[in-house]
């Protein structure tokens, strides 16, 4: 009966845990039509490519991130003057709206954002948030773009709109380890997909100028395209020539991803997601100093900053040296042996200067005024009332400057302190006053009666 019950629950678990894992993601391949674009698409807004999608490099990736995106000789591979046409059209105002909304722009600023935007060929199988126009709504959905197909990415290499369709994209936002990838309506199943390649694209940390794309029909020619241009500007360069990897252990992944970027390679990261900009280098594959053709993967491993933390720990520990400097303002604490008492002794002397001193005598002569010989400095009075602890005193050579010493040697007893002196002789009259007669033995009296 156990053994049923806890099957049924380890397959309940099990239910579960399938259940977070298939997260519904639509394959969206080269050259199909949408259901519900945003734009006819036979007015050929965009054209796709075919280009075989680069099986490594899979993850996160930049949108600066050198040969991340392709280029083409072929003009129009994205039509941004009919799309700004359709979109500033008043027959097409609802969907400006919605359109622009998506975007987070207002319709008045349509022209504007797409004057911003470059056209590019996919190289990866990346994954976005796409939107679909039904019901004059925005009906947005997870989607993976197969490794081709024209869109538009931003200013930070973000992708916007897909050509063909124009419809708006978003980045994707969910757990890319926790997707199922639904293939249907004349989206087949392509050669070469892999769902462990497929590319999260984040924003470049900052505007771009330019992109360094890589010539979908001749990947040995690079393509330098200006930001906002559609390829009449665009200057080739050798994609093909080999560049050394930089040194970049020991740096923060922010500045090693700046260093491998600057250089004309890709990066991607061991281990589970990417790490922060903060977390240390600690291994780069290929080393430095081997050489890589434009867009090829330097693979980067990290490990969390904790020195920042251990340094920002250490501070504390500094801070008390400055509190150590308060004994120059009472140089009676620094005489104290054991800090604690010997702050609550000198808050003690000034009550002594009152009166508590005498009647606190007695409870000093019941506790071992071992403790209090430290702070001679401050509290001698309590350790010279009492009888019994100068066998315990003269063991320390410290304390004969108090006047329990004085069983040692009666002279050490006008070396105290004026302060200890004075309690001493009131305390001491007293006590020859209440025993005056009976010569008490000498190890408890004589002091007292030397002392008078």
């Amino acid at each position: 009966m156990c053994v049923r019950i806890l099957l049924v629950c380890v397959l309940a678990l099990s239910a579960c845990d399938v259940g977070r894992a298939s997260a519904t993601v639509r394959a969206v391949a080269v050259g199909v039509p949408s259901l519900a674009p945003f734009f006819d698409e036979s007015k050929g807004l965009g054209q796709d490519a075919r280009v075989p999608s680069r099986g490594a490099g899979g993850g996160l990736q930049r949108g600066d991130s050198p040969g991340l995106y392709g280029g083409s000789r072929k003009p129009r591979i994205c039509d941004v003057d009919k799309l700004e046409d359709f979109l500033t059209d008043p027959a097409n105002e609802r969907k400006a709206d919605v359109w622009a909304q998506v975007l987070g722009i207002g319709r008045d600023g349509i022209p504007d954002y797409l004057d911003r935007l470059t056209p590019v060929l996919l190289r990866h199988d990346t994954l976005v948030r796409n939107h679909d126009y039904k019901k004059e709504k925005a009906v947005p959905f997870d989607s993976l773009l197969q490794a081709g197909i024209a869109i538009l990415v931003d200013t930070q290499g973000q992708p916007a709109v897909k050509c063909s369709c124009g419809n708006p994209l978003r980045p994707f936002e969910g757990d890319k380890s926790r997707i199922s990838v639904k293939f249907e309506h004349g989206n087949d199943k392509w050669k070469g997909y892999d769902v462990a390649s497929a590319v999260v694209v984040r924003p470049a940390p900052r505007k771009l100028e330019r992109l360094a794309l890589v010539d979908v029909e001749e990947p040995e020619r690079g393509i330098d395209r200006p930001v906002g241009t559609t390829g009449e500007d665009d200057k080739g360069f050798d994609a093909s020539e080999r560049r050394a990897v930089p040194e970049v252990v020991g740096a923060t992944v922010g500045e090693a991803v700046a260093r491998l970027t600057e250089q004309g390679l890709a990066v991607r990261y061991g281990g589970e997601g990417q790490p922060p900009d903060g977390a240390v280098v600690t291994g780069a594959d290929p080393a430095a100093g081997s050489r890589l053709a434009f867009g090829e993967y330097v693979t980067l491993t990290a490990a969390e900053e904790e020195d920042a933390e251990a340094s920002r720990t250490s501070g504390p520990p500094d801070l008390p040296t400055p509190s150590q400097s308060k004994p120059e303002e009472g140089p009676t604490e620094p005489s104290g042996g054991s800090g604690s008492t010997s702050s609550v002794t000198t808050s003690s002397p000034p009550p002594t200067s009152e009166q508590p001193p005498t009647s606190e005598q007695p409870p000093t002569s019941e506790q071992p005024p071992t403790s209090e010989p430290p702070p001679t400095s401050e509290k001698p009075p309590p350790p010279t009332t009492s009888s019994a602890p100068p066998p315990t005193v003269s063991s320390l050579p410290p304390p004969p400057s108090t006047t329990p010493p004085t069983t040692t040697a009666p002279p050490p007893t006008t070396a105290t302190t004026t302060t200890a002196t004075t309690t001493a002789t009131a305390t001491a009259t007293s006590t020859a006053d209440e025993s005056p007669p009976p010569p008490p033995p000498p190890s408890e009296s004589p002091g007292t009666g030397a002392s008078t």
